[in-house]
């Protein structure tokens, strides 16, 4: 399920359970690659806009776009850097699951 933040605490969202975050912007290539290959896995996806939400990404340590994390019960497990494929990225899920 993806899921766009809008107001709500990035936070409090992925508490409890596993998510990956997609940091993106809507003028980024590679970002609009991605988008379609998140929607595929059967994950939940929050996309965060970082025109949108700057200081989230900041915070956050995004300096390139696409950036995914991988987060379980509120803590980051990984990240990644660009785009990756479906393979590559249920690779990853299936490792930190």
């Amino acid at each position: 399920m993806v899921k766009y933040l809008e107001n709500e605490s990035l936070e409090d969202l992925v508490q409890k359970g596993f998510y990956i975050v997609d940091f993106y912007a809507e003028w980024c290539g590679p970002c609009k690659m991605l988008g379609p290959i998140l929607e595929t896995l059967e994950e939940n996806v929050i996309k965060v806009n970082t025109d949108q939400h700057p200081d989230l990404a900041t915070s956050y340590g995004v300096m390139s776009i696409p950036t995914l994390f991988f987060i379980k019960d509120g803590n980051i497990l990984q990240s990644e850097i660009g785009l990756r494929s479906k393979e590559e990225l249920e690779s990853i899920i299936k490792k930190l699951k």
